[in-house]
């Protein structure tokens, strides 16, 4: 189907109507019912054993580091949580689930009642969280060739049963842009709780969205349609912004829309019909009977909670009110834990919060992501880099010396001190030193100090670079311009700095 461009009065016709399901993945080494390894990447069908494989017989027991996670996660999104709840099993059938029912929760979900608050350019959005669950996850199908034209696929039960929280949104984002900033924060809270990777390339945190339209200020909501299969950030904009689209052309043209599941198409920008979408009875849920409830007392929830980290919007706020960096600084540095627990090591020791976020976000962070590594892979401790900036500050160094000293550290992991002690990189304040140089200089451009007697005066920076590159970076900027300046001036220098 070829979509035409929506026009302004399509676009304020219909009101978009979106919620998100979110399955993370918790960061347990072993798997939610059995022992069996949650490890990324190991050869197919390698990590399983009979409860995960569901054979016969096999009876699963529940890992409590799993319902820790969830509780930990509940807390910091503001749930409530429930004292007792039950898992059931639901029944549907699917290649890549060898019982042909997942373990799941129903009727009495671990938590519910939640909200996710963050700003969409200047409005502060607020979500509310319906419900958090846990589940195990299913395995996985290796298609021969794309999904709709392959001949075979293969089956690598390595995932079945790893553990998986579910966090189901109310329908209350309204924009595709809502939607991405929405997962984002999501995802942060996550990572900072230690309890997901947030991982979308190897599927640690997945994103289903339901999405209908309805016209603008009506209250009744439209036939939903659910888009599966979108695994970044951008592709959950653009498979909305798709499927609004797809939507309202359908509408206008006096169509009707049907509730289906369908498949996001990263390479083709658009999204598939898959299977008609099935409703909760569909799924012939009943109390799992292998399973006993599972009881929460006040005091696990409260040793839980006293273990909650700073979390991110918090520490974005305090990032720029104590260090007064600005927001946009603020937002990158706590991305995630680990980054912020850096940055904010940096600006103690610097002293120099703002110098601090510069390095970090534009030095540090380029040559990592460069090179695909993370933070917690820095080759450059936190102390190293503050004793670096602390030499630029105290002049020892000149800007582009510390340049090039941070780039030998990132690459030998040695020490700013040991670099410029090897290679005599220490800055030249000395003005009897520095006059010499500025004098050749001087002789060699009489142009542009002609310029600047007659009133260029953009020409000092030149002289100030050609001085710069004389001394190979090592010159101090500052005491050239003023010698500089005098020297135009006919002035003689003084004695030394």
């Amino acid at each position: 189907m070829e979509l035409e461009t929506r026009n302004s009065k399509l676009e304020t016709r219909y009101e978009a109507v979106i919620g998100l399901e979110v399955h993370a993945q918790l960061l347990t080494k072993s798997k939610i019912f059995c022992g069996c390894s949650t490890v990324f990447g190991a050869s197919p069908n390698s990590q399983t054993c009979p409860v995960c494989l569901g054979m016969p017989g096999a009876l699963p027991v529940l890992n409590r580091r799993v319902v820790e996670f969830a509780i930990k996660s509940a807390l910091a999104l503001g749930c409530n949580i429930a004292p007792a709840s039950r898992f059931h099993r639901k029944n549907y059938f699917y290649p890549d689930m060898p019982k042909n029912y997942q373990i799941s929760q129903y009727e009495l979900p671990l938590a519910q009642r939640g909200t996710v608050a963050f700003p969409v350019g200047d409005v502060l959005t607020c979500v509310r969280i319906h419900r958090l669950h846990l589940e195990e996850d299913v395995g996985k199908l290796l298609h021969a060739g794309t999904l709709q034209v392959a001949d075979s696929s293969l089956v690598d039960f390595n995932r079945s049963g790893v553990p998986l929280m579910e966090i189901v949104s109310e329908p209350d984002i309204r924009s595709p842009e809502e939607a991405a900033e929405y997962l984002r924060q999501l995802r942060a809270i996550l990572v900072y709780l230690e309890v997901c990777d947030g991982n979308m390339d190897e599927g640690s945190l997945r994103c289903d969205a339901n999405v209908s339209l309805r016209l603008t200020g009506s209250e009744e909501l439209g036939v939903k349609a659910e888009v599966k299969n979108m695994n970044s950030f951008k592709g959950v904009q653009k498979a909305l912004a798709y499927e609004i689209q797809r939507q309202t052309q359908v509408l206008e043209e006096g169509g009707r829309i049907v509730q289906e599941t369908r498949l996001w198409d990263a390479d083709q920008e658009l999204t598939l019909p898959m299977r008609s979408k099935e409703h909760a009875h569909d799924y012939r849920y009943f109390l799992e009977p292998d399973l006993v409830p599972l009881v929460i007392s006040s005091q696990w929830i409260d040793e839980i909670r006293a273990t909650l980290p700073e979390l991110p919007q918090a520490r974005r706020a305090r990032f720029a009110r104590e260090y007064g960096i600005p927001d946009y600084d603020a937002a990158v540095l706590t991305v995630s834990r680990p980054l912020a627990d850096y940055y904010e090591d940096v600006a103690k020791a610097s002293r120099e919060p703002k110098l601090a976020s510069n390095w970090v976000m534009v030095e540090l962070l380029g040559h990592l992501n460069r090179d695909g590594r993370g933070i917690t892979d820095s080759p450059i401790p936190p102390a190293e880099l503050a004793a670096l900036l602390t030499l630029l500050l105290r002049g020892t160094i000149s800007g582009k010396i510390a340049k090039t000293v941070f780039e030998q550290m990132y690459h030998t992991g040695k020490s700013a001190e040991l670099i410029i002690k090897e290679q005599g990189l220490t800055q030249i304040s000395n003005q009897d030193e520095l006059l010499q140089i500025v004098e050749e200089v001087l002789a060699k451009h009489p142009g542009p100090v002609a310029d600047y007697r007659k009133g260029k005066v953009q020409c000092l920076t030149f002289l100030v670079g050609m001085v710069m590159k004389a001394s190979r970076g090592k010159a101090n900027p500052q005491v050239v311009g003023e010698l500089l300046l005098m020297r135009l001036k006919g002035e003689e220098p003084g004695g030394d700095r």
